[in-house]
């Protein structure tokens, strides 16, 4: 499933923004084929947070995964030099994907829900005790 493409991109950051982080041929347009590399890995990304809490893939994408598709993108595009403000939309990200796979956040309010938590708990049981002090205390 894709959750941004080029287009959210362009729209978000600008079209001379990504010319530059992804024309390495120095042709002066968008390389499309780095971008959707950048958009593939987000998408793999958010899909190994999301997994736990909904089905996938989803029957509609949420707006707010399409900013974070971006978001993650955009941090990718920008390979070993990053500025803060985009590590920090990425940490941002990265934190509510993680909120949603704890079921702390949700998907959005866009008709996607996410699926109810599994109950992990284990109970043992078993009968009563047979030694106990009060039991042993007149032996």
């Amino acid at each position: 499933m894709t959750y941004a493409a080029q287009q959210d991109l362009v729209d978000r950051f600008g079209e001379q923004e990504l010319i530059q982080l992804s024309d390495r041929a120095n042709v002066g347009s968008i390389d499309a084929a780095v971008i959707g590399k950048a958009l593939a890995d987000a998408d793999e990304l958010i899909d190994s947070y999301i997994a736990a809490r909904a089905a996938l893939p989803l029957a509609t994408v949420p707006a707010r995964l399409v900013r974070v598709a971006g978001d993650v993108a955009r941090y990718y595009l920008h390979a070993d030099a990053p500025t803060e403000q985009v590590r920090r939309a990425y940490t941002d990200a990265t934190a509510w994907l993680r909120d949603v796979s704890l079921g702390k956040a949700t998907l959005g309010d866009d008709g996607v829900s996410a699926a109810a938590p599994v109950d992990a708990t284990v109970e043992f049981v078993g009968d009563d005790r047979q030694f106990t002090r009060s039991g042993l205390r007149d032996l």
